[in-house]
């Protein structure tokens, strides 16, 4: 698929944001849920039990989302120019056989291009398998990479793990409630569910 036409995928389920994560919980509140990645809004593991937990956490959730099918893996890469740079040999290993999708300014200044920043977006697909990215996903839960997506092909349900837990957004409000119900106990404290 052209990168236009994964493009034109993305305008057709989420014309409100970008490809970028953290900011669809904001425009799409109705079809979002978070949940946290370890007892008591722990934000890192410090022990390979700990660590056991988090991966267990977002395999089971993306299990459920995902199991026989396959899915797209969208990872990000930055720089201050709109040109994406080589992926780094870390960035390889959490994403093999990533391709250059697309570039979104993330921040900046309208009269200094000099301190634009720029997403830039990598892609891939293969058939899910609980297990299959949990190098990625470590990578997540240390804070070494972020605006990492798992998504359906055509987009219209995305799990974004980050440090912390997961946002996961789905086609219709009934879909999130039924996710959120199957792990109420992993849900944030909170109020807003942030």
């Amino acid at each position: 698929m052209s990168d236009d036409d994964l493009s034109a995928l993305w305008l057709k389920q989420w014309p409100e944001c970008p490809p970028l994560a953290e900011e669809l919980p904001h425009a799409y509140h109705d079809r979002w849920v978070r949940f946290h990645s370890l007892p008591e809004s722990q934000r890192y593991p410090d022990r390979d039990a700990e660590y056991d937990i988090v991966l267990h956490r977002y395999n089971v959730v993306l299990d459920g989302l995902f199991r026989g099918q396959e899915v797209r893996i969208v990872t990000a890469d930055w720089s201050n120019g709109l040109e994406p740079p080589d992926l780094s040999e870390r960035h390889a290993h959490w994403h093999p056989g990533a391709r250059y999708w697309t570039s979104v300014r993330t921040e900046g200044d309208e009269t200094e291009p000099a301190f634009d920043i720029y997403a830039h977006l990598y892609v891939s697909r293969m058939p899910w398998r609980a297990g299959s990215i949990d190098d990625l996903l470590r990578a997540v839960a240390d804070d070494e990479t972020n605006r990492v997506m798992i998504t359906s092909l055509s987009f219209d349900k995305i799990h974004h793990p980050y440090d912390g837990g997961a946002d996961v957004l789905l086609p219709t409000t009934r879909e999130r409630d039924a996710t959120r119900h199957q792990h109420i106990d992993w849900l944030p404290g909170q109020p807003l569910g942030f």
